[in-house]
């Protein structure tokens, strides 16, 4: 995928790895605004092409009294007006074959969730849009299987599509990055890490899902050395009190001091 495929998305032939980062879910617009204009100043910075991220909804939840949304349409519009403000892409998840038309009038690129991504009718709908699709690998799913998934976008006569691994299942209650899926999955795709939700520890016995941030820095590192083409970070300004995936996101205040490192690591991989 030619990642000027993404309308407005800048710094394409910096040679740097791309970005999708914002937080798990849109809670209101001054927290997205809030969020995107730190992310933009630092990614205007250093160069690196950003393509904001807040789920619309949360469908996924461990419990029924589990945070899902604003109001679609009020949380689609709040990503519109991130989009116009701030001249950036925007990304959000969607979960029926209808919220795939709906998300495709406020945003550019429609990501398919994880445990979503082998349903077809789905994964179709995206595609049919025409807009870049952004498939997570399930958690489930061998890198060699997110081929098929990929096809079925390639066979809608729609090539801007990645992949996005996010971690599989180790155990009942803990997430393992496998960095040989990378190259695996790049024969396929432009392939993305998902670093926040790889750290995630699902299952647990409150029902409320839990998380490694202090791993985000080394797993960050890990997959820019072994050449991922984009990175995918879920921040939040006060991660305790987000209203979702509050245990395993990045501090903002932390954000541009780990871009930095990871720009300096790129630089160096590119010598080689």
């Amino acid at each position: 995928m030619n990642l000027q495929h993404i309308p407005q998305i800048k710094y394409t032939d910096s040679g740097n790895f791309f970005l999708l980062a914002g937080p798990c879910a849109i809670e209101g617009e001054e927290m997205a605004m809030r969020i995107a204009e730190k992310l933009v100043g630092i990614t205007d910075n250093l160069q690196i092409p950003l393509v904001f991220k807040g789920s619309f909804k949360k469908a996924n939840r461990s419990r029924i009294d589990s945070f899902s949304g604003i109001g679609d349409e009020k949380a689609l519009k709040i990503l519109r007006k991130v989009s116009e403000t701030f001249k950036v892409p925007t990304v959000t998840d969607i979960h029926t074959n209808e919220d795939a038309d709906m998300a495709a009038q406020y945003v550019d690129v429609l990501q398919i969730p994880a445990f979503l991504v082998r349903q077809t009718d789905l994964v179709v709908a995206a595609a049919n849009t025409g807009k870049v699709v952004n498939l997570k690998k399930g958690q489930f799913m061998s890198p060699e299987s997110m081929k098929h998934a990929v096809q079925k976008v390639l066979d809608c006569n729609n090539e801007n599509v990645m992949v996005t691994d996010r971690g599989t299942m180790f155990g009942y209650q803990d997430m393992i990055v496998d960095f040989r899926g990378i190259p695996t999955m790049q024969q396929y795709a432009t392939t993305v890490l998902d670093v926040t939700h790889s750290l995630q520890q699902p299952n647990q016995t409150a029902g409320v899902t839990g998380g490694r941030p202090d791993m985000i820095e080394t797993i960050a590192k890990a997959g820019i050395a072994v050449g991922v083409d984009g990175i995918f970070i879920e921040t939040h300004f006060d991660p305790a009190n987000a209203k979702s995936d509050g245990a395993n996101m990045l501090h903002l205040d932390n954000f541009e001091s780990l871009m930095t490192k990871l720009v300096a690591i790129r630089k160096t991989i590119n010598t080689f």
